[in-house]
């Protein structure tokens, strides 16, 4: 899809910053919010998902309620040049991998892992390492979360947040 086509105005950043922050608000709730009718809304969130801007509605969990305390960041470098998509295979089957990104530096991807405790996260780390083509991890534990906005306040690229 040729994203630089599609047509996003402060409305639509509005529904979206709504949606965002309670998904399982009402089209009713969000006209409310951003001066539209209900139907308006609807239209507009249609064609927010059929653009592909809006890919789905999810429910936020806490990791932590559900015995996921630690949690921590690898640098992965692999031997030679390893694809995204290779690296995606090599890390999608490890639950505790709940995100993972190519980035510039020594490294080749950093990955976002979650575990119960420390015994847990060595485990998963020691799938990690022993993917073929794992030169080297470095591992930072993550002590305490100041600041997890996840999406919310996304708005349309050079705009103002919605609010």
């Amino acid at each position: 899809m040729e994203h630089s086509s599609l047509q996003i105005d402060k409305i639509d950043s509005h529904i979206i910053s709504c949606l965002v922050a309670e998904a399982r608000s009402s089209f009713r709730e969000i006209g409310q919010q951003v001066g539209l009718s209900a139907p308006a809304v609807k239209r507009r969130v249609d064609r927010l998902r059929s653009d592909g801007v809006i890919t789905g509605f999810t429910a936020r969990v806490d990791p932590a309620m559900l015995g996921w305390t630690a949690q921590a960041f690898v640098a992965v470098t692999y031997t030679g040049n390893v694809p995204p998509g290779r690296i995606r295979q090599l890390l999608s089957p490890i639950p505790e991998v709940i995100a993972a990104y190519t980035v510039s530096g020594d490294a080749d991807v950093l990955v976002h892992l979650r575990a119960a405790d420390m015994a847990h996260f060595e485990q998963a780390l020691e799938r990690i390492r022993s993917a073929a083509g794992v030169a080297r991890t470095e591992s930072t534990i993550v002590l305490s979360s100041v600041l997890d906005r996840q999406s919310v306040g996304l708005t349309v690229a050079g705009s103002e947040p919605a609010g």
